[in-house]
């Protein structure tokens, strides 16, 4: 694009989940219409969207309707298929661009692309073979996290290692889907934090405050901001966040998890080329959310400013946990929201909350 997108274009977006519904809901706000790529009939994004393609996400003929219905392209989780987006790029401006997507989807592509960078990440070793998996954990003294190199999501895909040098390890690749792994050095970390940042076409960068995030089974729990961390801490994750988005040439919003260790120092954990759980919170105490500022980007308009005007925490609503919507909404100070999801299971995000509270120092 050359220009910033005019009012009542048509935005794309790749994937039906609630975060391909809050992009919809802000787009909408700013005057533009949505169409959702999605293969299950009905989803969260399709509820406040303005049409929805019902297909795969590779879906060849879905795809050039996608292209051709919109004026830009943007997606609303990282694992959607490279050729995909490579294919659709080829027709209509896609953000944040495929290559983001290639980084993203393999954890060794991932660290190896950090590591090249000059942003340092936690000690790993590849895993193809339950004799691999003997070797590394011999390396990290029998403590890790196996993950699986791809598609792993909220904990899924992952088994953790203490003290396991010496054990019986046979079986143990085949049980993880015979897939290729990853072997991650357990880190001594003393919390864990994200920034959610974002780049304009024109090179402009924006950086949220970070949040100290706490997870429960591998699922994001509650993001607090402003995080218990040092300002040059804070200030190192905001330039890192602003590196990893510079190398990549890249167009909308971010979000980077890192490990703080007891000095103050950072380990990247992983990026998501997209919007972000622990972001959630912007959309209460800032006057531009990160889903707002996502739509901004790809549409090549200015960057808002990420000031926050609340400090706050912000908690997913996990499966059952949506019965607590009475009870939430009698609570001052409390933005609920809800994801439209017909059916609660054990795990499932249902919605978040975010509480407000004192005025952020400044503000």
């Amino acid at each position: 694009m050359t220009a910033p997108l005019a009012p009542g274009s048509v935005i794309g977006i790749i994937g039906g989940g609630q975060l391909g519904r809050m992009l919809a809901m802000a787009a909408a706000r700013l005057g533009y219409r949505t169409i959702i790529l999605e293969p299950q009939s009905g989803c969260p994004a399709a509820q406040v969207a303005s049409r929805q393609i019902v297909a795969a996400y590779d879906d060849t003929a879905a795809l050039a309707e996608l292209a051709e219905s919109s004026a830009v392209v943007t997606y609303e989780f990282e694992n959607v298929p490279v050729a995909a987006a490579n294919a659709l790029a080829a027709l209509v401006p896609v953000f944040p661009p495929p290559q983001a997507l290639e980084v993203a989807q393999d954890r060794v592509v991932e660290k190896q692309f950090l590591n090249g960078i000059g942003i340092p990440t936690a000690h790993s070793s590849p895993v193809d073979n339950d004799e691999q998996l003997a070797t590394a954990l011999s390396r990290y003294h029998g403590n890790g996290v196996l993950k699986t190199r791809r598609m792993g999501y909220d904990g899924k895909g992952q088994r953790l290692f203490r003290n396991a040098v010496g054990g019986d390890l046979s079986g143990t690749w085949a049980a993880m889907g015979g897939v290729p792994l990853i072997l991650e050095e357990l880190v001594p970390f003393e919390r864990e934090i994200s920034v959610i940042a974002a780049r304009g076409a024109d090179g402009s960068f924006r950086a949220y405050d970070p949040a100290n995030n706490v997870h429960r089974d591998g699922i994001l729990h509650t993001s607090t901001v402003p995080a218990d961390i040092a300002p040059a801490t804070a200030a190192a994750a905001q330039d890192a966040a602003r590196g990893i988005l510079e190398a990549l040439d890249y167009v909308g919003v971010i979000g980077v998890e890192f490990f703080v260790l007891g000095d103050g120092s950072l380990l990247v954990n992983e990026m998501a080329p997209r919007v972000h759980n622990s972001g959630h919170w912007t959309e209460a105490a800032c006057a531009v959310s990160q889903f707002e500022q996502h739509i901004r980007a790809v549409a090549d308009l200015p960057l808002g400013v990420p000031h926050r005007h609340s400090d706050c925490v912000m908690e997913n609503l996990i499966g059952d946990d949506v019965a607590r919507m009475p009870a939430l909404l009698a609570e001052p100070d409390l933005v609920l929201h809800l994801y439209g999801k017909a059916e609660s299971r054990p795990g499932r995000k249902m919605g978040h909350f975010t509480k407000l509270r004192r005025p952020a120092a400044g503000a």
